[in-house]
């Protein structure tokens, strides 16, 4: 049953994230996509749902709706002209910064009783985990 105990952490997370981003008028997929944006600028429509778990189809209306509030901006690949790159705008490194606060005082209260070793030894062994699936 640990799957589904993964799964109930997860849900009560992403509860707890989409909450504490309602401020910002961003809902947890957003804050992914902008947050993948601040690692890697420039990225594609198709490598930001892979990095999101979502469908290209969502991540088209999430980068829609994020240009048009000036979050962020697509311009044309220079080597590929029908692929747009996509990239934070000024207001969307303040509100990413912003959200990454929200969010790591989420991730405080869920990991408020473990203990430091603990919490480097779940990292592991999530990763861990995470690799023998793939």
């Amino acid at each position: 049953m640990l799957g589904y105990k993964l799964k109930k952490t997860q849900h009560a997370l992403r509860l707890h994230m989409d909450e504490a981003l309602r401020a910002l008028d961003l809902t947890t997929p957003q804050y992914a996509v902008l947050a993948q944006l601040e690692l890697k600028p420039g990225a594609s429509n198709a490598a930001l749902a892979r990095s999101a778990f979502i469908t290209a189809q969502t991540m088209h209306g999430i980068v829609s709706n994020l240009e048009k509030r000036g979050l962020i901006q697509r311009k044309s690949d220079a080597s590929h002209g029908r692929i747009l790159c996509t990239e934070l705008t000024d207001q969307g490194h303040k509100v990413v910064a912003q959200a990454h606060d929200m969010i790591r005082a989420v991730e405080a209260r869920m990991l408020a009783t473990v203990s430091s070793e603990h919490k480097v030894l779940l990292e592991k062994l999530l990763l861990e985990c995470f690799n023998n699936l793939h």
